[in-house]
């Protein structure tokens, strides 16, 4: 069987609420089994990250990082979503590698929002201008219709940029574009914390995406003190990005106040429980989303 190819040409098509449906329905599957593989050549990797999720598929995510392809006028990142059938193991698929990026990324922080934040919030903050930032605006625009959008960026000009194409207000200062927000959404490359926890006013709904290394950071410790703690996905963040790491090494949190995660969405824990909490959620990714991801997809692809 020659596999389907499927390109940018479906994203019309696809719709941000059905995507966090089907990551809803992926977690009422049983537990996806994941693997992470890592070569390098000198400055370049290949990253492969593999899942199987029995009753989805199997999925394998290959991305190439040269970091000099730019000089060069060639993408830095590139690769393919490998999507094979939960039946056969034959190769059903090969998905578009910068689609399945963009949304599952926005995706997973969208389900978060719309499980966390006050359903009547309309004032959002965007930290960071780049390709993320953009999804962000489009995602969170389908979720929280009629939302007001600021922008604030280490770079003016991007924020500005970024503001222009998606129509929100750049923000110079951001310790005062924190107060105002009533959902605030980073997307960084930060190592340190550009969130403080004393900015935060109640009721807000903080989703951090940036941090995906140990030596990463968006958030400080005092986030972590005063916020009800989510994530995605537990295996894939506690022990291997430092916006967990540093505040459980600190002792400003234990493993036991991260509430909840995408697995328990069928319990009811993974919710807001009162209009002036502050809650939190870690956006740390996965090849199970991916997988998730691909699988909506190429439904659309086919009709479905």
């Amino acid at each position: 069987m020659t596999p389907e190819i499927v390109g940018p040409e479906v994203e019309p098509r696809l719709d941000w609420i059905a995507l966090t449906e089907a990551i809803v329905a992926g977690h009422a599957l049983p537990r996806a089994e994941v693997a992470d593989t890592i070569l390098r050549r000198r400055g370049d990797t290949l990253l492969t990250r593999s899942a199987w999720i029995d009753g989805l598929g199997l999925a394998v995510k290959a991305a190439s990082v040269f970091p000099d392809n730019p000089r060069h006028g060639i993408p830095a990142i590139d690769g393919v979503v490998n999507l094979l059938s939960d039946t056969t193991g034959a190769l059903e698929a090969l998905v578009d590698f910068t689609l399945v990026t963009k949304w599952k990324t926005a995706g997973d922080s969208l389900l978060a929002a719309r499980r966390l934040a006050r359903p009547d919030a309309r004032e959002i903050l965007i930290v960071g201008a780049g390709a993320v930032a953009h999804s962000i605006a489009e995602a969170y625009s389908a979720g929280f219709p009629g939302a007001h959008f600021t922008v604030w960026a280490r770079n003016p000009e991007a924020a500005a940029a970024l503001a222009e194409a998606t129509g929100a207000t750049a923000a110079p200062d951001l310790e005062p574009a924190v107060g105002r927000a009533e959902i605030i959404v980073t997307a960084t490359m930060a190592t340190a914390p550009v969130i403080r926890g004393g900015w935060l006013r109640p009721g807000t709904h903080l989703d951090l995406i940036g941090a995906y290394r140990p030596d990463m950071r968006e958030a400080d410790s005092d986030c972590f003190r005063r916020a009800r703690v989510f994530c995605d996905s537990r295996a894939t963040t506690i022990h291997h990005i430092g916006e967990f790491m540093v505040p459980l090494a600190e002792g400003a949190m234990t493993e036991a106040d991260i509430v909840a995660d995408y697995y328990d969405l069928g319990s009811g824990a993974f919710a807001r429980r009162s209009e002036d909490e502050i809650t939190l959620c870690k956006n740390g990714g996965g090849a199970h989303l991916d997988l998730m991801t691909a699988r909506y997809i190429l439904d659309v692809a086919r009709g479905g």
